[in-house]
């Protein structure tokens, strides 16, 4: 695939999280998937699998929120089989507590599905809203 191809990918995961479409998304995901929050927050590290991406990430950080991150991507920049995104997220936790955030996500790409993303953020935020780990 082409760097237009795999920029298209990632529209297509970020559209498909507006949407609140979840099956799309994980499907745009590889089995074998590997997702890194870098940091030393509650929620990083590196989460290996879909399931493990659901369960021990998504599942912690969304129980804390009325609705889930509203994502913008800002700019996507890409090179062989690399995208990177900038976002900024925007949400409110259970308690009423804005979150919002801005992002840098390396995301890398084969045969047309997400196979490795390594997320950038202010994680001193997260400590802040979420508590320290």
């Amino acid at each position: 695939m082409g760097i237009a191809e795999n920029k298209q990918v990632v529209l297509n995961f970020y559209d498909a999280g507006a949407r609140g479409d979840m099956d799309t998304c994980f499907a745009l995901l590889s089995d074998d998937v590997t997702w890194t929050n870098i940091g030393s927050t509650k929620f990083s590290g590196t989460y290996t699998g879909k399931q493990a991406i659901a369960e021990d990430l998504l599942g912690p950080l969304f129980g804390q929120l009325r609705a889930g991150i509203s994502s913008q991507i800002e700019r996507l920049t890409a090179e062989d089989d690399i995208v990177v995104a900038q976002t900024s997220g925007t949400a409110e936790t259970t308690n009423g507590i804005p979150y919002n955030n801005t992002y840098c996500q390396v995301i890398k790409i084969r045969n047309g599905q997400i196979v490795a993303v390594k997320e950038y953020m202010d994680t001193a935020l997260i400590d802040s809203v979420f508590g320290a780990r």
